[in-house]
């Protein structure tokens, strides 16, 4: 079972992400404050990050910044997850540190399996 701390500001998005998450066996930790997502983290020592880069206050790229600059948290694996795919953003994304990113409406096949991936590696790179 891994942790996974979900920040989305969106509740139907957070119940359905946990939902999953739960579903597979994960123990996820929903974060609806941007502001709060670096201590939230910080306190719950997460196997994995979700978060959404479309957020009031702290943006998701922000957010991003701040995991790879703590510590304990910087070989955390993050999955970016957004509604507004454009040129350009998944360069600007994994940029600012994320290992992965989907766009929503998500697929729920392929969310399970960018998680499944990224806990199996680690965040890191899959050849092929």
């Amino acid at each position: 079972m891994a942790k996974i701390l979900v920040v989305e500001d969106n509740a139907l998005n957070i119940k359905l992400f946990c939902d999953l998450l739960a579903a597979h066996g994960h123990q996820p930790a929903p974060v609806t404050d941007s502001r709060e997502a670096l201590r939230r983290a910080q306190d719950f020592a997460p196997d994995l990050i979700i978060t959404d880069i479309q957020l009031p206050h702290v943006s998701g790229l922000e957010l991003i910044r701040q995991f790879r600059a703590d510590e304990g948290l910087k070989h955390v694996p993050i999955m970016a997850v957004t509604a507004y795919a454009a040129v350009g953003d998944d360069e600007r994304i994994r940029a600012a540190g994320a290992s992965a990113y989907i766009s929503k409406p998500i697929a729920v096949v392929r969310f399970v399996q960018e998680v499944t991936t990224l806990l199996e590696t680690n965040g890191e790179p899959v050849a092929g």
